[in-house]
């Protein structure tokens, strides 16, 4: 599959919100009921270190998206991520391109971890994530609630071994 990966603009605004949405929908990608306005997502991005992946006829196959853990000094060098992919390109390798393109962007500005949240029913993100080279770190048991059921999420990172 033809596959160009790109810096993540507001020109896929509507794509990106249509998969997020597609996500929610399928009830196993994040505890949000709705996708948010696009400025709310770009406000809470960091806009380098998200991307978009897009096929031979331009239109968004899927998107990674970075933000920061935390305003403290300490966690400079941390980003939590999310990474989404269109149900009918989902199984051709856009997670793991998108994946790459982020380690790359935060290796190259210095950050060492980049960590997520995962339901444990979705078993094809755990997956592409091992393979991208993060590590469960553990299970937050009965973390939230989501359409009345508690939910389980496995935490994952990927520790930089380029940063010291």
């Amino acid at each position: 599959m033809t596959l160009a990966v790109t810096a993540l603009t507001g020109a896929y605004a509507d794509e990106v919100l249509a998969i997020y949405q597609a996500g929610i929908d399928e009830g196993n990608a994040t505890f949000e009921t709705t996708a948010p306005t696009w400025a709310e997502f770009d406000a809470a991005k960091l806009p380098a270190h998200r991307f978009a992946a897009a096929g031979a006829d331009g239109k968004l196959l899927g998107w990674i998206a970075a933000a920061k853990v935390s305003d403290r000094c300490a966690y400079a060098g941390v980003v939590e991520h999310s990474v989404y992919v269109h149900p009918v390109a989902r199984g051709r390798g856009v997670a793991g391109r998108l994946l790459e393109a982020l380690v790359e962007s935060t290796e190259a500005a210095g950050i060492w971890t980049i960590q997520s949240g995962i339901f444990p029913e979705n078993k094809a993100s755990l997956a592409v994530h091992a393979r991208a080279g993060f590590r469960v770190i553990g299970t937050r048991e009965r973390i939230g609630r989501h359409h009345g059921v508690w939910r389980d999420v496995v935490l994952l990172e990927r520790r930089s071994p380029k940063i010291s």
